[in-house]
């Protein structure tokens, strides 16, 4: 695990790109940015289920196909800035993807981004209930990314 992003990219292979995750308790959000870390898109979103193998493989391919050099995952923390155990949970689950795929990673707060989120897609893009829990997670985790992307200001 890198304490900042800057040391998460230091730690990377140049021209690799980055994987956003938006953990959640049923779901896994995904996004990637683009090779020169400024823009982050949504891939798509994964069930979680009881296992975690069927995640690990359908990231792995991902991490192949798209050339990911290191995760940035969303990170819990409640409002005042403290970690619960929600906030251990996604500790412990994205540092055990990381060990599995072989890559480094670093955490982002992501304080409000569903909500951010949902917020968006109701009021700009009007999206109907159905439609907005297909994509929420996914956008959720371009969201994350994106805050972490824009932090860094395409220094590298």
């Amino acid at each position: 695990m890198h304490d900042t992003l800057t040391s998460l990219i230091d730690a990377m292979p140049r021209g690799l790109r980055l994987l956003g995750l938006d953990i959640g308790d049923k779901t896994v959000g995904l996004a990637i940015s683009d090779p020169l870390f400024m823009v982050a898109s949504p891939v798509k979103t994964l069930n979680r289920g009881k296992k975690l193998a069927p995640v690990i493989a359908e990231l792995a391919a991902l991490v192949k196909t798209e050339e990911i050099g290191g995760l940035v995952a969303g990170l819990p923390v409640s409002m005042d800035g403290t970690e619960g155990p929600r906030a251990q949970a996604t500790r412990d689950l994205a540092g055990e993807i990381a060990k599995q795929l072989g890559l480094p990673y670093a955490f982002w707060d992501e304080r409000l981004s569903t909500s951010a989120v949902e917020r968006f897609l109701v009021n700009e893009a009007d999206m109907t209930r159905k439609r907005r829990k297909d994509v929420v997670d996914k956008m959720a985790a371009s969201y994350i990314l994106q805050g972490a992307l824009d932090s860094i200001g395409g220094r590298f």
